[in-house]
């Protein structure tokens, strides 16, 4: 069983809440939030982990063509995702349940995308929750160039909380492979882009174990490309939550990009269409269920008397009932006609498509039943 690349002598972990749910202090980061957000950030993950496990089980059922499980990254995308501001723009991957949920996106809209009904239609300016990125590594680019953008627009480094702001782009361990994303460290740092690269390391890229990608921890890598990178417990959302926030106020500040390794564990399969249990051991598995992000935010509160039973039932009996809203709303969405498919592709359609689609249409209309029906009249 693996661990990953070890951290070096004084490159620790940073921790600031335990697997048995004690508090631990740190001298860079202090999480500054409240019981009630804490409180708050249960919720998020236990209503994020139940939308992930509604649509696996719809994709199992055959409603949804293919899933990506976020199962157990949970403290990693809601902590990540609270530590940003109203104004920064967020960059996902496929499996960014759980700051979908946090940035507003209704989990509906991730549904209609995985059942092939939709392009991923959210509303992009009001949540500042970009699409979803199927091509491994390549919303990096996308992250640092709109941070670039947003850097020569003013909105950085002016003192401003409601004005300056920062980017942050979501990637996997295994896309740290991807030359996509070292071109992107490479030009945020030469042009000091105001970005966050928050990489959610759950071990396994598909199959290929961690140790297989890289000889030192993935965090260090930051240091040749010019910025710093820090490795923080991904199941800790205290933690992450502190971390990212501090990444974030830097970029805002003009100080350039961070890198930061959220050290985690993907419980589930890669995506609906992967078999774990050819490539990792149940024992590995188990390890990790130990270290559960959500089990240790409720030892935590229950423990510190900062939650009762009924708040806990209050979380199950919404996440039951989300799930239920969910499941219903994803069955009745609506079937896109190939006809429709045309409005999609630009924002103002051209009059080459234009003429396309009406070809199209008159191509579908004569195979309708009253076209059969005039043909044999005409015989």
């Amino acid at each position: 069983m693996s661990e990953g690349p070890a951290p070096e002598p004084g490159h620790e972990l940073i921790q600031l809440l335990t697997p048995d749910g004690e508090r631990r202090e740190h001298p860079d980061y202090t999480f500054a939030g409240s019981d009630e957000d804490i409180r708050g950030f249960y919720r998020d993950m236990m209503l994020s982990r139940r939308v992930d496990a509604e649509a696996t089980a719809l994709q199992r059922q055959g409603e949804l063509g293919v899933w990506a499980s976020s199962l157990g990254q949970e403290a990693a995308q809601v902590g990540s995702g609270r530590a940003l501001s109203r104004q920064d723009f967020a960059f996902p991957t496929y499996r960014e349940h759980g700051v979908a949920w946090v940035r507003g996106v209704d989990p509906l809209r991730l549904l209609a995308m995985f059942r092939g009904v939709d392009h991923g239609t959210w509303d992009i300016e009001e949540t500042h929750f970009g699409p979803y990125a199927i091509i491994i590594g390549s919303q990096t680019l996308h992250a640092t160039g709109y941070a670039m953008g947003i850097e020569r627009d003013g909105l950085v480094g002016t003192g401003d909380p409601d004005r300056d702001t920062a980017v942050i782009a979501y990637f996997g361990d295994g896309a740290t492979s991807q030359g996509d994303v070292n071109e992107a460290f490479i030009f945020a740092s030469s042009y000091n882009a105001p970005v966050v690269f928050f990489c959610q390391n759950n071990q396994w890229a598909i199959s290929e174990p961690i140790e297989r990608q890289s000889r030192i921890p993935l965090y260090q890598r930051a240091s040749g490309f010019g910025f710093p990178g820090v490795r923080v417990d991904g199941n800790d959302v205290l933690a992450v939550q502190a971390v990212t926030a501090v990444a974030l106020e830097r970029a805002r500040s003009g100080n350039g990009p961070t890198l930061i390794e959220a050290y985690t564990y993907r419980m589930g399969a890669h995506t609906t269409s992967d078999d774990p249990s050819k490539y990792r051991l149940a024992d590995e598995l188990e390890h990790w269920q130990l270290k559960d992000p959500i089990s240790r935010v409720r030892t935590y509160l229950e423990r510190h008397d900062l939650a009762d039973e009924a708040f806990f039932a209050g979380v199950e009996t919404e996440a039951d009932e989300l799930a239920t809203a969910l499941r219903a709303a994803c069955l009745a969405l609506p079937e896109p006609t190939l006809t429709e498919t045309f409005d999609w592709v630009y924002a103002e359609q051209t009059p080459y498509l234009s003429g396309q689609q009406a070809a199209y249409a008159e191509y579908v209309a004569s195979f309708e039943p009253e076209s059969f029906e005039s043909a044999e009249a005409a015989r």
